[in-house]
């Protein structure tokens, strides 16, 4: 399934169950035990009109404390979302949404007209991006961001942001799995980002969503929604209630650094140290990533690979694409030790590899 910023949508019902009470024993045909089964019957239903009324306080609950920390990003070309990071005015937000520019447009949920706010760095690699406002307006408010490790399927989640423009708009649904790997696309604007431990959601994720909040029902923002797949069985449109959301633990990581430093001074991304490419065999398939540059004094550089190598295999995961080299990367960290099997002059050949950082 190949992943891409296209649109995703929701259709999901909730249904509630009633159970019946069955007395047991026999039952009196004088007239308390009638009254007794009458009013034990009645009373039974109002246990799920209790249970729903308290799931819909925890919804009104949760919109009313985080909403007001998703504001919406107005690029020249291009409109998304954003998390208020600190009191101080940096806004956390994915990096196609700042895309090339420097200055932007953002409406918080207390601001009446538009404020400006200022790029203070974007990491692609990570699709992750902070904007700063250049005035902080009063009642600021900042995001709790959740611990991702506790993050389980199953958990209720709303998705906070301003699809297709519509600013501060709210969907439902559960997070679906974890530790997704997924590349998104480089057309339409994406980056082409390989991102690890992705959350995907049946929430809804539309356009204008990127770089919203993806909440729990503590109130915690335990993800930026970033993307949704597209299927191209059907013509590359969205695949109905898949959306992935970059990690909170991650976007703290490199929010932080930035906010600290100016820049990412510590990625926690693996790399190989080169520019590739992907190879297509005689049979115009894809067989590997050939090398076409290596980094002076990177992994490869240090383990002896060089221009014109085509890697087949990384560690134990075959290697066909340069996609399929980023994805197999992605699992891996900066100092781990592992093997690159390559071609050369027709001979495979097997070297260890210390892997650098990205």
């Amino acid at each position: 399934m190949d992943v891409s910023r296209a649109p995703a949508r929701l259709r999901y019902a909730v249904a509630a169950s009633v159970c019946a009470a069955v007395l047991a024993g026999g039952c009196s045909a004088g007239s308390s035990g009638g009254r007794q089964g009458a009013t034990t019957q009645a009373a039974q239903p109002a246990a799920p009109a209790r249970a729903a009324s308290d799931l819909q306080s925890d919804y009104l609950r949760v919109i009313k404390e985080a909403l007001p920390s998703v504001v919406q990003i107005q690029a020249s070309n291009d409109l998304g979302s954003g998390v208020v990071y600190d009191d101080k005015g940096h806004i956390v937000t994915n990096a196609h949404v700042v895309g090339d520019e420097k200055t932007f447009r953002v409406t918080t949920a207390n601001s009446g007209e538009p404020l400006t706010a200022t790029l203070v760095s974007s990491y692609p690699q990570q699709d992750l991006a902070v904007v700063k406002l250049d005035r902080v307006p009063a009642g600021l408010r900042a995001a709790r961001f959740g611990d991702s490790s506790t993050v389980e399927v199953g958990q209720i989640v709303l998705a906070m942001g301003s699809p297709l423009g519509l600013s501060s708009s709210v969907t439902q649904g559960i997070v679906s799995a974890t530790g997704r790997t997924v590349t998104e696309g480089s057309s339409g604007g994406g980056t082409g980002a390989t991102i690890a431990n992705m959350v995907q959601t049946s929430a809804a994720i539309n356009p204008g969503n990127s770089g919203g909040a993806l909440v729990n029902l503590n109130g915690e923002v335990i993800g930026i929604p970033t993307l949704a797949a597209t299927d191209p069985q059907l013509g590359g449109s969205s695949a109905p209630g898949i959306g992935f959301a970059i990690p909170a633990s991650m976007v703290k990581t490199i929010a932080g650094q930035i906010v600290s430093h100016g820049k990412v001074t510590d990625s926690g991304r693996a790399a190989l140290g080169i520019t590739g490419r992907t190879f297509v065999d005689d049979s115009f398939q894809p067989a590997g990533v050939v090398i076409v540059d290596v980094k002076s004094g990177g992994a490869a550089d240090k383990a002896g690979l060089r221009p014109e190598d085509i890697i087949t295999k990384l560690g134990g995961t075959p290697v066909t694409t340069i996609t399929s080299l980023a994805e197999a990367l992605a699992s891996d960290k900066p100092g781990q030790r592992t093997t690159v099997t390559y071609t050369r002059g027709g001979g495979q050949k097997t070297v260890d590899v210390t892997l650098g950082e990205q």
